[in-house]
């Protein structure tokens, strides 16, 4: 048998379909980074430094002697465990900040939940002051931002 082409072996061509939308690939979008963001990361990483080297420098004079001097101190009434505990401290408000630099989503909520248990606490303790003025600003403000994280 041969086709109406008068060739033996044709087949039909296949359909063409013309109508489908183009293959999708992911875009990676990074959105900016608001300014208010950015300071506030900037002092919970000097915050974070702080208390790491308060606890750091007073492991350093406990288990080492005298190798800072006291006037140096940070912290003069601690023991050791707590000392450590700043350390931690001190490491995980880096990282906090860190990844809030970065927009990470996890960090803001963090943020969002430390900022929310103070407001709780400054309120039920009747202290409304400055302190608790700008942690409710903070608070609002990061809910405004939040589609800035991913």
């Amino acid at each position: 048998m041969s086709s109406a082409s008068g060739h033996p072996h044709a087949t039909a061509p296949a359909p063409a379909v013309e109508h489908l939308p183009p293959k999708w690939e992911p875009t990676p979008v990074t959105p900016s980074l608001p300014l208010g963001v950015a300071v506030l990361a900037v002092a919970i990483a000097l915050a974070g430094v702080v208390v790491l080297l308060a606890g750091a420098l007073y492991l350093l004079n406990a288990y080492f002697g005298n190798l800072v001097p006291v006037t140096l101190l940070i912290v003069r009434s601690v023991d050791p465990v707590g000392a450590a505990i700043l350390v931690l401290l001190g490491a995980i408000l880096i990282s906090v900040a860190t990844a809030l630099w970065r927009q990470e989503s996890w960090a803001l909520w963090t943020t969002i939940v430390v900022l929310f248990v103070s407001l709780a606490y400054l309120f039920f303790t009747a202290s409304i002051t400055v302190l608790f003025v700008v942690f409710l600003l903070l608070f609002v403000y990061l809910l405004a931002v939040r589609r800035h994280f991913y």
